[in-house]
């Protein structure tokens, strides 16, 4: 039964995940959903199993968007602004974790695949998008991060730790599969640091829109640690290359150390984060499902790290990205 007004809200990573259980969530109370998906079938395939969840009719659409190709997203755009219709709120939620890889894989357009479908694609989407969103009477961007962005987190303190450095690695961008410019591929900090830009992008989002005079609610959160089932979603790509490592660690994370939030629990968290008032506050929050003791998460406001509140960096990031999407979108094939 819808408990809120209706609202036209838009989804990146709704077809698997915690994503797919927030679209579930909204749908249901009535809310009008665009999924953005890799391919059109992967959109007709999540719009069926969110009709078979409902003994209601939902409002939902696919538009296919894969995030590995920023001249398939810019299609994807371009077809949603031609319908000129206000977007009430823009979920950026995709990710992937390229567990246990030695090299770095690259994306159609030569990029590192971890920062391009949890950063740069995002990006693209915001650009494009921003204006409509702009037109909504009630706007929200949502975006997801982690707490691994933050080195003094649990997440953060294993493994090396997320930091851009001077962006390095994205000024020259013949060494770009380590953003902070260093030689040696880290698959772990790869995706801890797409997770820092995630939040440094929210910050300077909503720095930008506020100083233009159109502050909106802007949240970045974190989930928790989520290890869904099945082969598909986040850790797709780990699954192929390299499932003992991967079944190890779900063993240990979640069933042994009871360190895992549900899927369930995290997609009606994002699904709240879409279209509760109680996060109608205009500018940038950072919210997080922090674990207080095994099995237990409290999800609250609190403070990212220390490079993830540096509006400058955040500019710069912002300012280089941009300027590689219009590089890659301007070669020809």
């Amino acid at each position: 039964m819808q408990d809120e007004t209706a609202q036209r809200i838009l989804i990146t990573g709704g077809s698997s995940g915690i994503g797919l259980e927030a679209s579930k969530q909204l749908t249901q109370r009535g809310h009008r959903l665009t999924l953005l998906c890799r391919t059109a079938e992967r959109c007709q395939e999540t719009v069926r199993t969110l009709s078979a969840e409902s003994e209601e009719h939902i409002k939902a659409e696919g538009i296919a968007m894969n995030l590995t190709d920023l001249k398939s997203i810019e299609t994807g755009c371009s077809t949603i602004l031609q319908k000129n219709e206000p977007i009430d709120t823009l979920i950026l939620n995709a990710g992937i974790q390229n567990v246990g890889i030695k090299e770095p894989r690259l994306t159609e357009q030569g990029i590192e695949e971890t920062f391009c479908v949890n950063h740069l694609a995002h990006q693209l989407i915001a650009m494009r998008l921003l204006p409509l969103l702009i037109k909504s009477k009630k706007p929200r961007l949502v975006i997801t991060s982690s707490e691994v962005h933050n080195p003094i987190s649990g997440g953060g303190r294993v493994g090396l730790p997320a930091t851009l450095g001077t962006l390095a690695g994205l000024k020259d961008q013949k060494s770009m599969a380590m953003l902070n410019g260093q030689n040696n591929f880290d698959a772990d900090k790869a995706y801890k640091d797409s997770k820092l830009c995630n939040i440094l992008m929210a910050k300077h989002i909503a720095i930008k829109l506020k100083q233009s005079g159109q502050e909106i609610p802007v949240v970045a959160w974190s989930p928790g640690l989520i290890i869904p089932q099945g082969s598909g979603g986040f850790f797709r790509t780990s699954r192929q290359q390299n499932p003992i490592g991967l079944a190890v660690f779900t063993f240990v994370a979640r069933d042994l150390l009871r360190l895992t939030e549900t899927v369930q629990k995290a997609g009606s968290l994002l699904a709240g984060l879409a279209d509760r008032s109680i996060y109608e506050k205009n500018g940038f929050q950072y919210i997080s499902n922090q674990l207080i003791r095994p099995g237990k998460h409290v999800f609250k406001e609190t403070e990212t790290s220390h490079e993830g509140n540096n509006e400058q960096l955040g500019e710069e990031l912002w300012t280089l990205s941009e300027h590689l999407i219009n590089q890659k979108l301007g070669e020809t094939p």
